[in-house]
């Protein structure tokens, strides 16, 4: 069985350092989209509460709102946690698929 080498493996210390620092700048990102989806799905909710409250209106129109960012914030969660690398083997086989 052929071993997988990443091509996203640096090969000196300044490509570690950049690929360290593009990592993290990754993260920062994803945090700050999930902390603003968090904190404008509850001022929706509580603007949904106060209207249920006060006119009876009962339809969760904030799920719309929830669930169509939630996609949003789950592909980026992906894309930040659970994206792979590319391989040396995906690379050799789309070199193979271009040269054609």
């Amino acid at each position: 069985m052929q071993q997988d080498v990443q091509q996203t493996v640096p090969r000196t210390d300044s490509d570690l350092r950049e690929e360290a620092v593009k990592r993290l700048n990754k993260k920062r990102e994803f945090n700050a989209h999930l902390v603003a989806y968090i904190l404008i799905n509850l001022v929706v909710w509580a603007i949904w509460g106060v209207i249920f409250a006060s006119s009876g209106v009962w339809f969760p129109w904030p799920a719309f709102v929830t669930f169509g960012w939630g996609i949003g914030v789950a592909f980026h969660a992906w894309d930040v946690y659970g994206r792979k690398p590319i391989t040396e083997e995906e690379i050799l086989k789309e070199e193979g698929r271009l040269r054609r």
